[in-house]
């Protein structure tokens, strides 16, 4: 779970008027892109043709972590804020504390989250993908016939300190605040919106322009990350579209099984689907928290992550400007992100130098724009 520091859900109730919600929806802009690294490094590690149904999960977290990403910037736009997008903060310095988490001081107090670049592995899946995607209760299903390498969901859950709060309650406090401000139509509503419908359904992406569109919008986020909470007719782990939340798909990753209907397990779903087939020649074993400057100077290597951050850089600033008034430049992204794809799937079939057994993983490090 992304345990968020309670400060800032003190600062949305503090907030009077919209302009106080700018930098707090900034935050929530720099937790989305932050996800996103990750979880591509360990697509990267997924040899090209091998693993494909793995790869296929990920991929599909990836587009709706850029769908929210999208989302909170057009609510941000909305509010009359503006989207920063490459200031050196926006790009966390992986491994570490994802924006607005708790930093962990004590490497084994396990109440925060280290979040690094690493290949795939279940080990990654459990420890860091499975705790971003957490809900504060998550559904627990029965897994059957499966063999287990690690800690398992039924163990009983530890008693959270009070000073925590999730990124659930964070989006929720959000809501309430705007309701609370009684803005039937937002400041920023007339402002250009990034919206994406060659990628995304109307039913995801549109106009935020009242506060009933700003309410849609910050549900959809939550509920494709977390699924319906408990009390919604016992909790389901489908987001409003019918598909698995986050959460769930990762946990199939992690069980080896797809989730599903089962009228006779407890919830009325357990881990019982086809298995998922892992081919333990299709991975590339990545150094973890790759960085450019560790490279050797004037190596294949190096120069080939340096290629990546500078792809990385240009995708980057290219989604400041669609966020910033220029919402055609949007469709250029896409082929941008297909640039770092290209590049760090060839960064991570290299050797790392003087390690043998590892390949360079992709650094995602922060690049000036007027560098």
């Amino acid at each position: 779970m992304i345990k968020l520091k309670l400060e800032f859900l003190q600062q949305i109730e503090a907030a009077t008027e919209p302009k106080d919600l700018h930098g707090l929806l900034q935050k929530a802009i720099e937790l989305e892109h932050s996800t996103i690294p990750p979880y591509l490094t360990a697509m990267f590690s997924l040899k090209p043709g091998k693993n494909r149904e793995i790869w296929g999960i990920i991929h599909s977290v990836v587009l709706e972590e850029m769908l929210h990403m999208t989302i909170a910037s057009n609510i941000l736009i909305a509010l009359g804020g503006k989207p920063d997008f490459i200031h050196k903060a926006f790009v966390p310095d992986y491994p570490g504390p994802l924006p607005m988490n708790i930093a962990c001081e004590d490497p084994n107090d396990d109440t925060c989250l280290t979040v690094g670049l690493s290949g795939y592995s279940k080990t990654q899946v459990h420890n860091v993908f499975m705790a971003i995607e957490r809900p504060e209760s998550p559904l627990e299903y029965e897994v059957k016939e499966v063999q287990l390498d690690q800690m398992i969901l039924g163990a009983e859950a530890k008693v959270e300190a009070p000073y925590f709060a999730t990124i659930g309650a964070f989006y929720e406090a959000i809501k309430k605040k705007l309701t609370e401000m009684g803005l039937d139509e937002l400041p920023g509503a007339d402002r250009p919106q990034v919206i994406p419908s060659k990628y995304y359904s109307e039913e995801d992406i549109f106009q935020i322009r009242t506060l009933d569109d700003a309410i849609r919008a910050i549900d959809i986020i939550v509920e494709q990350g977390e699924g319906t909470d408990e009390g919604t007719e016992g909790g389901s782990p489908l987001d409003p579209d019918g598909e698995l939340a986050h959460y769930y798909r990762f946990s199939e990753l992690y069980y080896g099984r797809r989730l599903v209907k089962d009228k006779e397990a407890p919830g009325g779903y357990s881990y019982s689907g086809p298995v998922f087939p892992f081919e333990v020649d299709g991975l590339w074993n990545l150094q973890p928290n790759t960085k450019s400057a560790d490279l050797p100077p004037n190596s294949e290597q190096r120069r080939q992550a340096d290629q990546f951050n500078f792809a990385y850089k240009k995708l980057l600033f290219t989604l400041h400007q669609a966020f910033n008034g220029e919402p055609d430049k949007f469709d250029a992204t896409m082929g941008l992100m297909y640039d770092v794809k290209l590049v760090g799937e060839k960064l991570v079939s290299m050797p790392y130098p003087g390690k043998v057994g590892f390949n360079c993983g992709p650094p995602f490090e922060f690049v000036s724009p007027n560098s």
